[in-house]
């Protein structure tokens, strides 16, 4: 592993201490490995103190404004992106993701550094604030802090940051508002422009049809709307992605859940994610233990006396895993849960039997890509013998994070009650969206199925802990979240 950036004094030791999480954070989507990660994080955190020292002895800070350039932290991880451009160009280009290569070969990655009026809106507007205001809005938009963090680090008033942000956000607006006038843009775009900024003011006003086509197929406009409508949850996406650009909504995701494991602002890991308490292992097979003897004497009872479907099998309910699959278990009350205390959630049996698995594709629809290899999870729907649960040990919450005309981005957190050394999630669409990128997830689609696995390093689960991941897809018309989710062919409920 490379060495880590040395600070040369007071202020660059207490930018590193800052900003190097978010800079590793977004190195790692840029990158194939943990090594090449580290040295990307380090040329890139170098070549951002160059900037700001070269910026902070130029011309232009009269009056008490900075020269105009972007807060430290998106500062940094345009650096990053720089960085990875110059690897690209040197022969170094085998250590970044293949997607990122592809995007910084074509014309997507040209917008970031062309003409300053054709870059993107977010961008130009960061870039034109006033370097507190700059700084607060990214530091509670992007990086998702609380406000009285945010305020403690750029020594605001706690009881005022909340006030101060709402005009922060409409400076941001105010500055976007400007530069999309200032644009070159093309005639029906301009008959535009003064509509779309009276709609995106009121969070009640409806996008006219016309309005809504042109923004589904016009990215100038689209991004201008983005970083005008502050309301609906949007400006974070809008400034990831208009700031960073590549990798932005990955980020985004990434930061936020780092913001609730550090600030205990989400479900914290569980106490008892290291070794099991032995005590309490003892006391769950005890319970287990004789809830299996009491349902396999029900069961033997039940089938004797009722023989159902003509079967005439007693042992039907209670099927051991190396039963013939064609063996059906006998159909038992509703209320009884049938014994699962010997067998891992990797041998659940799966609902859905006609589903094939689909092979991964990776997109990369800009401004949203994301740094993760799409390689296909273990065949998730493959029936398997022995007897379904009635009691539903996963709970699951499908959250819709953002959308646009043609696409969005969602998460997905299922709540496990028993511990997992694998795991593997699947759901179903009805509207025909399909899934075009993924993190902290390997997926592959087949239909409206989607099946989601783990990744190398979260497999391991800790009973009554969460599994999370990210993803972008595309949706035409009609955009109803997924149903039908299952853990390693459990059904889950939906918390």
């Amino acid at each position: 592993m490379p060495d880590l950036p040395t600070p040369h004094d007071a202020a660059e030791a207490a930018l590193f201490s800052e900003c190097w999480d978010a800079v590793l954070s977004y190195a790692d989507l840029c990158t194939s490995g943990s090594t090449a990660a580290n040295q990307l994080s380090t040329e890139a955190f170098a070549l951002g103190m160059r900037e700001v020292k070269a910026a902070e002895a130029g011309p232009g800070r009269g009056a008490g404004r900075r020269a105009p350039r972007l807060p430290m932290i998106p500062l940094l991880l345009t650096a990053v992106r720089t960085t990875a451009a110059a690897w690209e160009a040197g022969g170094q280009g085998h250590q970044l993701d293949p997607d990122l290569r592809l995007w910084l070969n074509s014309e997507k990655a040209d917008r970031y550094t062309g003409p300053p009026l054709q870059r993107p809106l977010a961008l130009r507007g960061l870039r034109d604030m006033q370097e507190h205001d700059a700084d607060l809005l990214w530091l509670a938009e992007v990086e998702a802090l609380p406000l009285s963090v945010v305020a403690r680090r750029l020594g605001l008033d706690p009881a005022t940051v909340s006030e101060e942000l709402a005009q922060v956000r409409g400076l941001f607006r105010d500055r976007s508002h400007r530069n999309h006038l200032d644009t070159p843009m093309a005639a029906q775009c301009r008959s535009y422009a003064r509509l779309l900024d009276a709609v995106t003011r009121s969070s009640g006003a409806d996008t006219p049809e016309d309005l809504s086509r042109h923004l589904a197929t016009c990215v100038q406009c689209a991004e201008a709307a983005a970083c005008l409508r502050l309301h609906g949850g949007g400006l974070p996406a809008a400034l990831a992605g208009g700031v960073i650009g590549w990798g932005g909504l990955a980020y985004l995701e990434r930061r936020r859940r780092a913001a609730e494991v550090r600030l205990g602002a989400g479900r914290p890991e569980p106490v008892d994610a290291g070794p099991p308490n032995p005590g309490a292992q003892k006391a769950r097979v005890v319970r287990n233990s004789l809830l299996v003897t009491a349902v396999l004497v029900s069961l033997l009872a039940l089938g004797v006396s009722m023989m159902p479907f003509g079967k005439g099998g007693m042992d039907d309910g209670a099927a051991s895993p190396g039963d013939s699959a064609d063996r059906q278990p006998v159909a038992a009350d509703p209320g009884t849960t049938l014994p699962s205390a010997s067998r891992s959630p990797s041998d659940s049996p799966t609902p859905t039997a006609n589903h094939t698995q689909g092979s991964p594709t990776r997109k990369n629809p800009d401004p949203e890509p994301q740094g993760t290899s799409s390689s296909a999870p273990q065949d998730d729907d493959k029936p398997a013998p022995g007897p379904t649960t009635a009691r539903a040990a996963c709970t699951y919450k499908y959250s819709l994070v953002n959308q646009w005309p043609d696409g969005f981005q969602a998460t997905v957190t299922v709540t496990t009650e028993d511990a997992l050394d694998d795991w593997r999630v699947a759901w179903s669409f009805k509207d025909g969206q399909k899934v075009g990128e993924m993190w902290d997830a390997n997926f592959s689609q087949s239909g409206s199925r989607v099946t989601a696995g783990a990744a190398d390093y979260n497999k391991t689960v800790a009973a009554g802990a969460d599994l999370a991941f990210g993803f972008i897809a595309s949706w035409q018309g009609t955009n109803a979240p997924g149903y039908d989710v299952t853990l390693n062919g459990q059904a889950c409920t939906k918390a």
